[in-house]
């Protein structure tokens, strides 16, 4: 064989060699896509259930420095901003009627609303979570229940009679946590139901319309620059109601629905920037008015100016034996 012979058949072995290599590389890349694909979607998987786990275990933990079962709340560093999702919500209980609002009562900040029920009622949690109170305070929230949600908030459920879950126990939004009381400083059988944010007391009627038993939207965004200007909206427009009466069916409702899933879904977010108070109708068309106090007045003085009884006043605004107003105070009056 002549050496040129030799060196075509050595270069033309190496081009084969090279070519079939390169083939081959390219079909081993071919089949491990796919393999990739399937590992990346696995890690998603992975990573999303850690996560999950690790809302079960310490809920809301990026907004939440610790987990401690002794205090039903402590002032914490609030957001400017946070959005807080609404969805998978269950209304605390069925009952539509307001006996107190959240603001300033009898010379001091009332830090939730009180919703009238009867000893006994099933009390539920609000949205999914896991229990981090169980206690008694005799001379305060009684028998009472403080849950940390996924979403951020914490909801407390006090004066109760019955207390049925126990602390750090995982519970899902509906879930019966414990029966409505008259336990702790209360004048009448009745739920205490506050929501906080990092440990701050926010207005219940930011998120949640009982009388319509609705949350107020799928999402609220807080902002700290508009939050109390959001809470004195939300209470002119979700006031007390308490003019419905206190008869179980004015309380429930006939075919009322509690659950998320009743709702039609609305995809947008709470924004009371642009709304002001109003006079609702309740359903015998009678108004209700709602009426900040200013310096000077006395229940006297404001029952006078809208034609009503004093008694009524104390009936409709929940103010307890020793009634009396404060400048700032927000009445609801029904004509």
């Amino acid at each position: 064989m002549t050496f040129k012979k030799i060196v075509r058949t050595i270069a033309l072995t190496s081009l084969l060699t090279l070519t079939s290599h390169s083939a081959n590389a390219q079909d081993l890349l071919a089949r491990q896509a796919p393999i990739d694909r399937r590992a990346k979607a696995l890690d998603t998987m992975v990573v999303n259930r850690l996560r999950e786990a690790e809302e079960i275990e310490e809920p809301s933990s990026e907004l939440y420095n610790d987990w401690n079962n002794n205090y039903a709340h402590r002032g914490g560093n609030l957001p400017d901003v946070y959005k807080i999702d609404l969805r998978g919500f269950h209304m605390p209980t069925p009952s539509r009627v307001i006996t107190s609002n959240f603001g300033r009562r009898w010379g001091r900040r009332h830090q939730g609303l009180d919703i009238k029920v009867y000893i006994g009622d099933t009390i539920r949690a609000a949205f999914s979570g896991k229990v981090r109170v169980v206690k008694y305070d005799a001379n305060g929230y009684g028998k009472y229940i403080v849950i940390r949600h996924n979403n951020g908030l914490e909801t407390i459920y006090g004066h109760l009679s019955k207390q049925i879950v126990i602390a750090n126990q995982t519970v899902r939004a509906g879930q019966p946590i414990g029966l409505g009381g008259n336990t702790g400083r209360s004048t009448g059988s009745h739920l205490h139901f506050e929501t906080r944010l990092a440990g701050v007391a926010l207005n219940p009627a930011l998120f949640f319309d009982f009388a319509n038993q609705d949350v107020t939207g799928d999402y609220y965004v807080f902002r700290r620059s508009t939050v109390a200007q959001d809470s004195e909206h939300a209470t002119a427009a979700r006031g007390t109601s308490s003019s419905l009466g206190y008869s179980r069916e004015n309380i429930q409702g006939k075919g009322y629905q509690t659950t998320n899933a009743s709702r039609q879904e609305k995809n947008y977010n709470t924004d009371f920037s642009n709304r002001t108070p109003r006079a609702d109708l309740s359903s015998d068309n009678r108004k209700i008015i709602n009426h900040r106090v200013v310096n000077g007045e006395s229940l006297e003085s404001i029952a006078k100016k809208y034609g009503v009884t004093i008694e009524q006043l104390v009936r409709q605004n929940g103010l307890g034996k020793f009634p009396h107003v404060n400048e700032g105070d927000l009445l609801s009056i029904t004509k």
